[in-house]
């Protein structure tokens, strides 16, 4: 058993404790008269402004995950591991074009999910349930994966004992931040994660900019860093016989580094929790401004990345690479400060755990309960389900981190991302033309789905020989010849599948669905003729606006 870090530990509980009280706050914080809807439960009253926005999107966006696992990967790999970077870079101008298209539309018609849209676009409930479960299933071991990032921290903490410590007692800490986390969601809603973001994205900016100052100061530079950090990446790998990684990515890479960019760009904001954050702000312009304003967090991101080589250069040694990040903090800072880049670490965790569970309740909820289940269900009724069910997703979500190895996590994670890309063509489409057929889109997404998983599948890990399939998101991209991203691949089948069966039913007559919405919906700002703009907390239900 590792010794438990005591300072640290006490300045992480502060922290953790200080977060719940707000979570459970969160309840009354710009809380309405009536809060059992999902407008008020599940997008915070569609109330926010520009900086509570930025924070919660930020949150969302920018995990634990984010904060242990890209540096990880430069850890483990170099260069490659890089590509989140110009990913969220190439991810905003993308959004600038169709957000605010899609917060009009929602806004004026209600729309909690991304389904609801497509539901109500295509005139087709095959295709939004589609949509609806392949967000619900991309979205479960992302949530896997904050837990993950909680227990890395916990583990270089040395809280809940080793590996041959009694399960429960392991795993207590872990229970004990999942038992929380729950309990405040389901009381506050989405007010809880977004009151929370503000203290979680200030204390990972104070932890990155001391890390990025101070550690080079302790490891002689930044010239010594990438002298040591390529020295060691160019190490043989023993298990597959080539080094272990580079300072830059070589030419045999760039494919596979420019559509993994890409692609996860395209599919970052399919994700139920991005569009969740999104549809909880006030007007479109809200979400034009934080288009413009995010990209903070990708220069945050770049210099996150560069833990990585410092963890390198620090001579970290750790069996799991999630680890190497956590105890870089622990073996370069005071155990006061690395108490507070835990702390950051872990609330970055509870933040975006807490909207996917919320998105991912929402989708049940309205896509699944309401439309094939109980479609005369009252909102109060709505509110209840979709409460409940962001327990049950946790609780997944806790067995799966639980009961299966920490790898197995990551790779379900790399597959959701293939996923949830597939339903690009249905909302991101929809959202500009009519003219792709509901049966044409659904067909696409089946082709995609299906090609992303058997290529997945067919991966082997680079890693560990043991593992056989879902090793990796790259394989070869057929006629091509290059190793590339796989969503990307199952990405541009869908579209070919798509646009060849659209003119084969345009030209047949097939049935179309029925548009409720109309091109001026697409445009609609709060106060618009026919668009309710949001109302003040305490007036809620009364006349007026912010």
């Amino acid at each position: 058993m590792k010794d438990v870090n005591g300072v640290a530990l006490g300045v992480f509980l502060f922290f953790f404790v200080a977060v719940t009280v707000m979570g459970f706050l969160a309840a009354r914080w710009r809380a309405a008269e009536n809060a059992n809807n999902l407008d008020e439960w599940g997008l915070g009253g569609r109330s926010f402004g520009t900086w509570i926005t930025w924070f919660l999107l930020g949150g969302d966006l920018y995990t634990a995950y984010t904060f242990v696992a890209v540096p990880a990967a430069i850890y483990a790999a170099g260069a490659s591991g890089f590509f989140a970077v110009p990913y969220t870079i190439l991810v905003y101008p993308l959004i600038f074009t169709f957000l605010p298209r899609l917060w009009s539309v929602s806004h004026k018609h209600g729309y909690v999910t991304t389904s609801d849209f497509v539901r109500g676009r295509f005139g087709s409930k095959g295709l939004s349930l589609a949509v609806a479960v392949t967000g619900i299933l991309a979205t479960m071991p992302y949530i896997a994966l904050q837990l993950v990032g909680i227990q890395a921290v916990l583990d270089v903490m040395g809280v809940g004992g080793g590996e041959n410590t009694n399960w429960f007692i392991k795993d207590l800490p872990l229970l004990i931040a999942f038992g929380v986390l729950a309990a405040y969601t389901y009381s506050s809603g989405l007010r809880a994660p977004a009151l929370i973001a503000f203290v979680k994205d200030t204390l990972i900016y104070i932890v990155i900019v001391v890390a990025i100052i101070y550690i080079p100061i302790k490891l002689g530079g930044f010239d010594d860093i990438f002298a040591k950090a390529g020295a060691a990446l160019s190490q043989e790998n023993p298990t597959t016989g080539q080094p272990r990684g580079a300072l830059a990515s070589g030419e045999k890479q760039q494919w596979a580094y420019a559509t993994l960019a890409l692609g996860s760009a395209l599919a970052l904001f399919m994700y139920p929790h991005s569009i969740t954050a999104t549809l909880s702000s006030r007007s479109r312009e809200v979400i034009r401004r934080n288009t413009t304003i995010l990209p903070l967090y990708s220069l945050m991101l770049g210099l996150l990345a560069l833990l990585g080589f410092m963890a390198i250069a620090a001579g970290v040694k750790v069996d799991n690479g999630q680890l190497a990040i956590p105890q870089l903090f622990e073996d370069m800072f005071p155990d006061w400060f690395t108490g507070v880049a835990f702390a950051a670490i872990g609330i970055g965790a509870l933040v975006p755990a807490a909207i996917m569970s919320i998105a991912a309740a929402n989708l049940f909820t309205r896509n699944i309960y309401k439309d094939f289940i109980k479609p005369d269900a009252t909102p109060e009724q709505e509110t209840k389900v979709s409460k409940l069910v962001s327990l049950m997703v946790k609780v997944g979500a806790l067995v799966f981190v639980l009961g299966m190895d920490k790898t197995v996590a990551i790779n379900f994670q790399l597959l959701g991302g293939i996923w949830i890309l597939q339903t690009f063509p249905a909302l991101v489409g929809g959202l500009f033309t009519r003219w792709f057929h509901r049966w044409a889109l659904l067909a696409g997404w089946a082709v995609g789905m299906v090609y992303g998983t058997l290529a997945a599948y067919g991966v082997p890990s680079p890693v560990n020989p043991d593992q056989k399939h879902f090793g990796g998101s790259s394989k070869e991209i057929p006629g091509i010849g290059e190793i590339g991203y796989i969503g990307l691949t199952a990405f541009v089948l869908n579209v070919v599948v798509t646009v060849v069966l659209t003119l084969v039913l345009r030209a047949v007559k097939a049935p179309d669905g029925v548009d409720e919405t109309s091109p001026s919906d697409y445009t609609a700002d709060a106060g618009d003729p026919g668009v309710e703009a949001e109302l003040p907390p305490a007036t809620a239900g009364a006349p007026g606006a912010h």
